[in-house]
């Protein structure tokens, strides 16, 4: 299934059905009166948070969305059915902007959250509601309201527990694929991975969802490579993991590049934990490791963790890391110290274990 996180959709609720002009007419009965019915009320247009779906790639196919219109009133003050509700069904994370993509209608973070985007037009009055003791005939009734149509953007941003960052070929897919059940594409060259990808890992019996996006590079948030636009899908997470692979020549300058993008980005990514590891150490020898590490230190200000997707060196200690962050901000409570994540010794003596 083809992955696509921003759709435009016209919709229009229904017109409301006009009322009826009517007059009772029975034999033997001289003066019946009026017995025109009330229209219908049109039908509304709703959009519904599910639960199964990571894209709207249905609304590719389909752009427009209306809703019936309500049935006119009868005679024998027979009032019209109204018309029928369009829901659009949306995955969890999905919102809602009006026509200029930039006024929020709504934020669909709850499976089962349901919002009208439409109302539906009145039904119209028929001529028996307007019968009085000064007007014992009326022939006239109320048309229908007309109903609501507007267009509207909807964008998807995947909810996810901890998101995936770094450059092209950080090893961030190989991540996902090693700790989780996710198949994404895998291929020694960059931006391999077109669209996000998620997956469940699971560690010590505790489950969460990690987002993997394509890869940064230096001026993505202008649009270069494939840009920063995929960067929301990863606003929601509670920590972010930042991948800096042991073959970069200048490891530090790696890390501080997809930094700056993420802070001409904005969206709050800054502000979130993050946990740095070095990735593919299996590639390099003690002495080079050693100094990738003291590299990558120094630029990002903490002890990254020493991975490799490949051999399992380190990923259980990093899945734990995640997993403390994800509990901790779920309980709103201070994050737990992780200074101590090395033993006393130092990069070279942690790689040979």
């Amino acid at each position: 299934m083809k992955f696509l996180d921003e759709a435009k959709v016209y919709i229009r609720s229904g017109d409301g059905g006009a009322g009826a002009v009517s007059f009772r007419r029975e034999k033997f009965i001289e003066f019946g009166g009026p017995d025109g019915g009330d229209g219908g009320r049109g039908g509304d247009v709703w959009i519904e948070a599910v639960n199964g779906l990571n894209t709207l790639i249905d609304f590719r196919f389909q752009q427009h969305f209306k809703a019936t219109i309500g049935t006119h009133g009868m005679g024998r003050n027979r009032t019209g059915s109204n018309g029928g509700d369009v829901t659009l069904k949306v995955p969890v994370g999905t919102q809602i902007f009006e026509e200029d993509n930039e006024t929020l209608i709504i934020d669909l973070t709850k499976e089962g959250q349901r919002f009208r985007l439409a109302k539906g037009g009145n039904g119209g009055f028929g001529n028996s509601h307007f019968k009085s003791s000064t007007n014992q005939a009326p022939n006239w009734a109320n048309p229908g309201l007309e109903g609501e149509e507007k267009t509207i953007w909807l964008r998807l941003k995947l909810i996810a527990d901890a998101g995936l960052v770094g450059l092209p070929n950080a090893g961030k897919s190989t991540f996902l694929a090693t700790v989780t059940r996710a198949r994404p594409k895998i291929a020694n060259y960059p931006f391999t991975t077109l669209h996000p990808n998620l997956g469940v890992a699971t560690i010590d019996g505790r489950e969460f969802v990690l987002a993997d996006i394509p890869g940064l590079i230096e001026g993505a948030h202008e649009g270069v490579g494939i840009g920063d636009r995929f960067l929301g899908h990863v606003e929601r997470t509670r920590v972010l993991l930042h991948l800096v692979s042991s073959v970069e020549e200048h490891a530090g300058k790696a890390y501080t590049t997809v930094k700056n993008e993420l802070e001409a980005y904005g969206g709050g990514l800054t502000d979130k934990p993050e946990i740095v590891a070095l990735s593919q150490i299996d590639v390099l020898d003690d002495k080079e490791l050693k100094k990738k590490a003291k590299e990558l230190e120094k630029a990002c200000g903490q002890k990254p963790y020493l991975i490799s997707a490949a051999t399992g060196m380190g990923m259980t200690d990093v899945l734990r890391a995640l997993r403390d962050v994800i509990v901790q901000a779920g309980q709103d409570t201070a994050l737990p110290d992780r200074s101590a994540r090395w033993p006393a010794g130092d990069a070279e003596e942690d790689a040979e274990e």
